[in-house]
């Protein structure tokens, strides 16, 4: 056998190589992903548990603000039910906030449900912003109150029960929204694996049963929203502590920047 031939047959016996991530000429892009994208992990953890603090507990005050009896001659005088509702209307920013940061997170993996999550956060953000416009309204509707006096208490009446009726509404439509949409997030998380499936699964199911709640909410079941809350609600601080503790999956985020900087090979 010559040497020509020996050659071409120990080319032959070489076995194929699996596919593999070349980052000969991407690896400061990838590397600088896996950095910029664990800083956004906090900051989005941080933007979770934030909401919460700031829609919930705004809500607890101004909401019982709201159900006290005589809450038709107190609320244009309290300062605490303006600032608690200016909470509620800082969630709105902190849900959008969330959605952007998102984007280019999820948009390696699946651009259609990346820009999906985006809108139904922005659609979140704006229809709860709509129900604390409204419930803010009782501050006009209690100082004309306050000024009629005892006059068509009725009618004023009528127009503060549409105020809140209104918030509870918009609260209850945007949740139904942020439920429906997070379940393609969470699907995506699963399948893209950037943060352990477990997790995923479980945002899944809780959502699920979040946005079922809402809408038997809005159909007059009352109770069943709040109740429905539990699971999703318990998923999102959960999530939101992992990011700041842990982040998303290194791996996961390296194919999704190879792929963006074109450097991921068969």
């Amino acid at each position: 056998m010559d040497e020509m031939t020996r050659t071409a047959v120990s080319v032959a016996e070489v076995p194929a190589e699996a596919p593999r991530l070349r980052y000969d000429d991407g690896r400061e892009a990838v590397q600088e992903e896996l950095s910029s994208t664990r800083r956004t992990a906090r900051i989005v953890g941080m933007l979770v548990l934030g909401g919460y603090l700031t829609y919930g507990v705004g809500n607890a005050i101004a909401t019982g603000i709201a159900a006290a009896p005589d809450y038709l001659s107190s609320v244009s005088a309290s300062t605490l039910f303006t600032a608690s509702a200016v909470w509620m209307l800082l969630n709105s920013a902190l849900v959008i906030g969330i959605g952007t940061l998102m984007l280019p997170i999820l948009r390696p993996h699946n651009k259609n449900i990346a820009l999906g999550y985006f809108a139904t956060r922005v659609f979140e953000g704006i229809i709860l912003a709509v129900g604390v416009i409204s419930l803010l309204s009782l501050v006009i509707v209690s100082r004309s109150y306050t000024e009629a006096g005892a006059a068509d208490a009725s009618y004023f009446e009528t127009l503060g029960a549409l105020a809140i009726n209104g918030n509870f509404m918009a609260y209850n439509v945007a949740m139904v929204g942020l439920g429906l949409g997070s379940l393609f997030f969470c699907y995506l998380l699963f399948r893209s694996k950037l943060v352990p499936r477990f997790l995923a699964v479980w945002g899944l199911v809780g959502y699920a049963i979040f946005a079922t709640g809402c809408v038997l909410e809005i159909l007059g079941f009352a109770g069943t929203g709040l109740v429905a809350t539990i699971p999703g609600g318990l998923f999102e601080i959960f999530f939101g502590i992992w990011l700041i503790a842990k982040g998303f999956n290194p791996s996961a985020i390296t194919i999704g920047a190879a792929k963006t900087a074109g450097v991921l090979t068969p």
